[in-house]
């Protein structure tokens, strides 16, 4: 007579073929960090005028692409609990907590890069006050000229920003139908994909309309957080039984061939088909070409990470960039996003760097040494911190940090010998 012993903590996880609803999908920590050297690559190739001229014009000006990694990022872990929640019959994450947890998380770095923008860049005698405190509100790209030395990236925060406004509403819409066929699963994925589609609309409609700063609102990227939701939906889906392997899950062990397209679909993308690299007008078609070819190249980078059906399961490569140098740099990446362009500010002032005049290695090796040690103090000292306090929670870290593999392979195996012996000891 054999028994199977399932330890408390995961007992109303566990589910069939070894799927589980509790996941750490720690690759997504190296994509971050990746998402972030994409943003700063493409604002060090501008200001060197590398990303304007030169053999790597298309590559670098191209590498915002990074920003529609986070989104679609962003949509998959903040859409997943919902669903978890669905298909376990328990409430929705509470959203009072979850406004909470948002500010703790965006709003220190956030605020800190506001004020080293304000102290330590030169600025326009007519940009007051004002302005700054719009950018700290995440509020800033609703008013003309809302440009600002060294925090130019931040219109994709506030975009979020708006998104996480949002995302209560369109959960506890889907949860009124349910979660709990294909049907279900279905209606959820055909919204989420005329958002997509809206999306590249949106974009294209205001460049058409001479007004190209209202393609930075949420409209025009509501699919790139959508496209990260419908990664949630089939992976929780697929994990419940709901949805069969199909193509999609046959993909899910082959990482390479998914990457190997994404770099396809970048390629593509480099091409006169998504506009101009410097900052001449971008016709609508191109515009929305754009919007479309990034939201596929960033499912496509993202995919692999979150594709398994267990944390155990998952690829080698997948697995490596949730080790514990990717986990490191994906809690920082959001401080190397936040405070890059004003370090960029500070090093051609002290470098004594003329814009678009070259000198792309120096910029960014510079760059990104100081923005990753900023990063890392901000983050230790000031940023988990202030999320730990603000949490109650003493050990909450961004993202669950690794286990030891050969340490935790070894309980497993003691626990297993200790049950069952203790199992023929009773019978």
């Amino acid at each position: 007579m054999t028994s199977e012993v399932i330890l408390p903590e995961t007992r109303n996880t566990l589910l069939p073929d070894g799927a589980s609803l509790r996941r750490r999908f720690g690759a997504l920590d190296g994509l971050r960090a990746i998402g972030a050297l994409g943003v700063l690559c493409t604002h060090v190739g501008f200001e060197s005028g590398d990303a304007l001229q030169g053999p790597f014009r298309g590559l670098l000006s191209r590498l915002d692409s990074g920003v529609a990694v986070f989104f679609v990022i962003s949509g998959f872990l903040l859409y997943r609990p919902h669903l978890v929640a669905m298909v376990q019959a328990r409430s929705r994450p509470a959203v009072r907590d979850y406004f909470w947890h948002r500010a703790l998380r965006i709003l220190p770095a956030l605020w800190i890069a506001t004020a080293m923008a304000a102290l330590l860049l030169p600025h326009d005698r007519r940009v007051g006050l004002g302005l700054y405190l719009r950018h700290a509100a995440l509020i800033h790209i609703y008013f003309e000229e809302h440009q600002l030395l060294g925090l130019t990236q931040m219109w994709s925060l506030a975009t979020e920003g708006a998104f996480y406004v949002l995302l209560p509403l369109l959960a506890w819409l889907f949860s009124r139908r349910g979660f709990a066929n294909r049907g279900d699963v279905r209606g959820q994925l055909i919204v989420l994909g005329v958002f997509v589609v809206a999306g590249s609309v949106w974009v294209a409609a205001v460049h058409a309309s001479g007004h190209p700063s209202s393609s930075l609102w949420l409209p025009g990227y509501l699919g790139w957080f959508g496209a990260g939701m419908a990664l949630a939906i089939w992976q929780v889906a697929r994990s419940q039984g709901i949805l069969q392997p199909g193509f999609l899950g046959q993909l899910a062990d082959k990482p390479g061939t998914i990457w190997a397209g994404a770099v396809a679909v970048f390629a593509l993308a480099t091409s006169p088909l998504a506009g101009p690299y410097d900052l001449s007008a971008v016709s609508p078609g191109q515009a929305a070409a754009k919007n479309l070819l990034y939201v596929l190249l960033a499912v496509m980078i993202v995919f692999p990470a979150v594709a398994a059906l267990s944390d155990s399961g998952e690829p080698r490569v997948v697995r490596a960039l949730g080790g514990r140098v990717g986990h490191f740099l994906g809690d920082i990446s959001y401080g190397v996003f936040a405070y890059h362009v004003v370090v960029l500010g500070v090093v051609e002032r002290l470098t004594g760097h003329v814009v678009f005049l070259g000198h792309f290695a120096t910029l960014f090796w510079l760059t990104l040494s100081a923005s990753v040690v900023l990063a890392t103090l901000s983050y230790r000292l000031i940023e988990r911190p202030i999320m730990r306090r603000g949490r109650r929670d003493r050990r909450f870290d961004v993202s669950p940090p690794p286990k030891d593999d050969a340490k935790d392979g070894f309980a497993r195996n003691a626990a297993t010998y200790a049950t069952l012996k203790a199992s023929k000891v009773k019978h």
